[in-house]
Formats: C-alpha cells, structure tokens, sequence
C-alpha cells in the first residue's frame, strides 16, 4: 500500500537513511515503498501486526530495510534479513546509544543466525513475563520454518510457574512445568501442556524457580541462541542465567551466542532497578556486557524506551520475530 511518509525525528534520520537508499539504487522512501509494493509485500503491515504500539519510524524503517533485500535480489533469508539490518541500521540517529552499538546491523546479524540450520534452539530470556517476548516468539514460529530445512525451535525461560503457564494460556503456547533436584543437579519434567494445535503450541513456555532451574531449562533444550529480556529480574534471574549458561558452554566446547536486549536507560521502578539507585539500568547494561556477544540497546519490550536509545519505536524482542517475518517474505517472493 503506498501511503505518506512521514515518521517520528525524520529531520534527524532522513541523511543517513537516503544515504543508504543511494548505495542501493534506490532514490528515496517513497521509491522503496514502490519496490515492496510492486512486490506484493507489506512490511509496513508485517511491522504494525507484530508489535500494535510501535512508532511509525519502526515501520518504515522495515519497508526501506525490505525494499533493499529486494534490490539486492535476495533468495536466502538469512542474506535478507542481513539487507533489512542496512536499512534497519540507517535509521539510527547519528551520535546515539543505537547508532554506537550498531544495533540496526546486530538485529539483521540475529535475525539470519536464527534462519540459518547451524542454529537449532533460540530462547527468550526471562522472556515470559514480557508480552512483547511472546510477539517475538510467534512472528517467529509462524515464519522461520518456511524456509528452513530443519525447524528452529522457539522456547521462552523465565522467573515463576504461574506466569509461564499463563502467558501459554493467552498466545497459546505450550506450557512446559519442570521440577529441579538440588542434590543431583537433574531437570526433570512434570508435565507439559499445549494451549493451540497451530505453530504457537510449538514455542515451548518454562517457568522456573531460580538461576539453576534456569540454566538447566537451557541445557535441557539444548539453546544454542538467547536473547534477555531486561523489563523485571535483569540482574537477579536472565543475566545471571546466561552468564553462567555462556560459562558453562565454553568449558564443554559448545557454540552459545548470547545476546543482551538493551540496558542504557532507565526503565521500570521494579526492585532490581531501585536496588541499583542512580545506576539503575547502568547496572542491567554492565551485566549485558559481561556475557554477550551482540548487546542491543532499550527495551526488550516497550517502543519508546528503543526509541529514547536514537532507534526504532518498537521492542527489542519484537523487532526479532518482525525482522524474521519481513526476510523469510522476501525469500518466499524470490523463489517463487
């Protein structure tokens, strides 16, 4: 659908953002806009059906990021979803946290990892007290295994049982109870129930007690790629949980790549973050630091926590599963 462009801080952006346009062919917002609907593709649409609250410069920012995947011809998604990052990143503003991070070109890096075979268990971290992990998590299940050989397994592993087993209730997810054994270090598991019959019942929800539960959730399900949510317990559960997970992978010769959602604000007045005092999320940054190997900036959850970063207006979490949903659109369009 053609419509206006107009888009939150677009005097900031509009340099950098034509700039990458140019070095792709193409000419401006409005031409990219034509590319993907000429294409038959909305990710304007993809983008807004992902995350309801994102910021129209989220959504943009996938149309000029999906019209250069096109551009670029691209057939493989994890190639597209490596173009999208190009116009994902054109949207950082200049001098910002995002901008410093690289954090469009980290989102278009994780985004192939997931859609490549190598990679066969992505987690959410602390995901399931985050609506906004479960709108990542289905963009992912309905997408990623399109074009995948093998399927991408999709779990959620966060603090409390309820919660997980609420969350599987509402998005239909599978709720997976387990039980831990502190003498033998053993995971086991109770029960698991299936709330949908669709690709949803395929993301499998696990709610544990603490770290140690935590980390065996990830061992159990073998994840060889997470992100953290960073919206409650930061420093108390999800980055502890991968640290020690990262710790533990490297000792036994494994591939983890870990990756932190955002940190670099103030964000919640939950107890960790009033715990840190004027540190606050400098803290919940710190420990990104200690264990990732990509750390993104903002929220995991809430748009214009991203956005006060000098990004997009949308979660870090969702802009995972949209990012997924956009390249596999592109890819399926190449090859028909």
């Amino acid at each position: 659908m053609i419509r206006k462009v107009k888009f939150e801080s677009q005097d900031r952006r509009m340099k950098q953002i034509l700039a990458t346009l140019k070095e792709n062919g193409i000419s401006s917002i409005e031409e990219a806009n034509e590319i993907c609907d000429k294409a038959g593709l909305d990710p304007y649409k993809t983008c807004e059906e992902t995350q309801m609250i994102c910021f129209e410069n989220a959504k943009w920012a996938y149309v000029v990021g999906t019209a250069i995947a096109l551009k670029k011809g691209c057939k493989n998604a994890a190639e597209a979803a490596e173009a999208i990052g190009l116009g994902l990143q054109a949207f950082c503003i200049p001098g910002s946290v995002a901008d410093d991070r690289k954090v469009g070109i980290g989102h278009g890096n994780l985004a192939a990892r997931l859609l490549r075979e190598e990679t066969q268990c992505f987690a959410f971290v602390a995901g399931h007290e985050s609506f906004a992990a479960a709108e990542g998590a289905i963009k992912i299940a309905e997408m990623a295994n399109k074009v995948r050989k093998n399927p991408l397994r999709c779990i959620l592993n966060g603090l409390g049982k309820d919660a997980a087993m609420i969350i599987s209730r509402i998005n239909g997810f599978t709720y997976v109870e387990t039980q831990f054994d502190y003498g033998t270090g053993e995971l086991k598991e109770v029960k698991r129930i299936s709330y949908s019959n669709g690709p949803r019942a395929k993301v499998n929800c696990y709610g544990v007690d603490d770290v140690r539960e935590g980390v065996a959730v990830l061992w159990h399900e073998n994840v060889d790629v997470s992100i953290t949510g960073n919206s409650t317990n930061p420093t108390r559960f999800q980055h502890p949980v991968a640290g020690t997970y990262k710790k533990e992978r490297v000792l036994a010769g494994k591939p983890y790549f870990s990756v932190a959602s955002g940190g670099g604000t103030g964000r919640t007045l939950h107890p960790d973050n009033m715990a840190a005092g004027p540190a606050s999320y400098g803290m919940t940054d710190t420990m990104g630091r200690m264990h990732s190997d990509a750390q993104f900036a903002g929220s995991s959850s809430v748009p214009a926590h991203v956005e006060m970063m000098g990004f997009l207006g949308i979660g870090n979490n969702p802009m995972v599963g949209c990012t997924v949903a956009c390249a596999v659109n592109v890819a399926l369009l190449q090859n028909k």
